[in-house]
C-alpha cells in the first residue's frame, strides 16, 4: 500500500470552492482524486458540513405535493370518465355488424344499450369512481351530530320566525 498524499492548501481551497458550488462529498472526492474520508476531514477542519437534511426534507415535501396534485388531477379525469360513461346507459346506442357472405358492414341505432352493454358501461363507471376515490378520498363529511345540530338550528329559526305554537 502506498503512502497517502499530504493535504495541501490548494486541496483545502478546492474543497471550499466545490462545497460552495453545492457539490457533495463524494463528488468532490472524485474531482480531486481523494477518498471521501479525506474530503470529510478537510471539510471538518474548514467547518463545512455536507448535511443537507433540511434541503432533502424540503425537496421531499415538494415532490409529495406535486404527486398529490397529479393524483387529484387523475382522480378528476376518472370522475369525468365515470360521468361520461354513465350518460351512455340511457341514451341511444349505435351497433354495427360486419359479416355475412358478402362481408357487409351495417349499423343500426337502438333506443338504448342492451342489458349486457349497460352492465359493461356500469362496470366502467364503478371502476372509474372506485379508482377516483382511492386517489382522492373525500374529506370527512359531517356526521349525524353535525346534521342534527344543523336541523336544530333550522327549526329554531323557523320557530323564531313563525312563533312557537
Amino acid at each position: 500500500m502506498g503512502k497517502a498524499r499530504p493535504v495541501t492548501d490548494e486541496d483545502r481551497q478546492r474543497v471550499r470552492e466545490l462545497h460552495a458550488e453545492g457539490k457533495g462529498r463524494n463528488e468532490i472526492a472524485e474531482i480531486l482524486g481523494r477518498s471521501g474520508r479525506t474530503i470529510s476531514t478537510i471539510a471538518k477542519d474548514l467547518e463545512l458540513s455536507f448535511a443537507r437534511a433540511a434541503e432533502v426534507r424540503q425537496a421531499t415535501e415538494i415532490r409529495q405535493a406535486d404527486l398529490a396534485d397529479r393524483r387529484a388531477a387523475l382522480a378528476q379525469r376518472l370522475q369525468d370518465v365515470a360521468e361520461r360513461e354513465l350518460e351512455k346507459v340511457s341514451k341511444p346506442h349505435t351497433y354495427f355488424d360486419w359479416g355475412g357472405k358478402d362481408h357487409d358492414f351495417d349499423t343500426y341505432e337502438a333506443p338504448e344499450p342492451t342489458p349486457a352493454d349497460k352492465r359493461a358501461l356500469l362496470g366502467v363507471v364503478a371502476t372509474a369512481v372506485d379508482r377516483s376515490l382511492k386517489l382522492a378520498p373525500p374529506k370527512e363529511e359531517g356526521g349525524a351530530d353535525e346534521v342534527g345540530s344543523l336541523l336544530t338550528g333550522l327549526f329554531d329559526k323557523l320557530r323564531a320566525k313563525h312563533g312557537d305554537h
